[in-house]
């Protein structure tokens, strides 16, 4: 047995950080009660007034509130997680203790938290299926916890840090998580579009099934770009810069609206690609679909 005689701090700060944002994001997530009818609630629903400060918007009791907080902690936890392993890096101080941790962090809030809310946010659908949605969100954190072992035993030292073989589990969160804020925009009380309930309740319908196919995405072999590295590695040209920024921009303008589409997008970007190239450019393949 090799004992660890030493622990680089910075990253491990950062990778607990992430395992603490799925923590909360967990207990969040847990205040919403099991839906006792179809009817999916509001934001008038609780008429409570709170202390400012960050432990009173981790202590309400909203429903709405608390699902669209816990899918923001899991994309803070993104942030944490993206910082870790180029802290690491900076630092010269990459190690297996430090990859174990961060994909042991990575489970919690990438496979459990997500699962767990998945549940949580679509009341309609986990009134009327409930057996089914708990299936859904059980395979989803397996499929996490198969994922993030292989990358484990098949990464080495060598890698470029370009390219994902299968969804990443961060990537995976992120659908679930963007659409808990996009739930809460469509729910909240000041919300002015006319056909907010029945977008409300499509998406409640296909929501857990799109969970399935990300699920399986993770641990598919499909081709994924390291999204952060292709962004912001080396030198772009200007209209990608101009991209970006215009990315960020509707992110922070319309964050409920745009970060279903972006990550649900990237998502999905993996399969067409992969089946354009298989059934149209005839172009093969060298590892297989799973």
């Amino acid at each position: 047995m090799h004992r660890i005689r030493a622990v680089s701090v910075l990253p491990t700060l950062f990778t607990l950080g992430n395992l603490i944002c799925g923590f909360f994001a967990i207990v969040v997530a847990s205040r919403v009660g099991a839906p006792l009818s179809a009817e999916v609630p509001t934001t008038s629903a609780i008429n409570a007034v709170y202390e400012a400060g960050i432990f009173s918007l981790l202590d309400k009791q909203d429903p709405v509130h608390n699902c669209m907080l816990a899918g923001s902690l899991i994309f803070l936890a993104m942030i944490f997680d993206a910082l870790d392993g180029h802290v690491a890096r900076l630092a010269k101080s990459s190690s297996d203790f430090g990859a174990e941790l961060d994909s042991l962090c990575d489970l919690v809030t990438f496979g459990v938290a997500p699962a767990f809310l998945l549940v949580k946010m679509c009341p309609g659908f986990t009134f009327n299926h409930s057996k089914l949605v708990w299936i859904i969100a059980a395979t989803y954190a397996c499929c996490a916890a198969l994922r993030l072992a292989r990358f484990n035993v098949e990464s080495d030292e060598d890698d470029d840090h370009m390219g994902f073989s299968g969804l990443p589990s961060p990537a995976a969160a992120s659908v679930p998580a963007s659409f808990a804020i996009l739930f809460y925009a469509l729910r909240v009380d000041t919300n002015t579009l006319e056909h907010a309930p029945m977008i409300d309740a499509g998406i409640q319908r296909s929501l857990p099934f799109l969970a399935f196919v990300v699920a399986l995405l993770m641990v598919s072999r499909i081709p994924f770009p390291h999204v952060a590295n292709q962004l912001f590695r080396g030198q772009r040209s200007f209209g990608h810069v101009v991209g970006v920024l215009f990315a960020l921009g509707a992110v922070m303008v319309a964050p409920g609206y745009v970060l279903p589409l972006l990550c649900t997008g990237f998502a999905l970007s993996g399969p067409i690609r992969y089946g354009w190239q298989e059934w149209f450019q005839r172009k093969p393949h060298d590892e297989p679909l799973f």
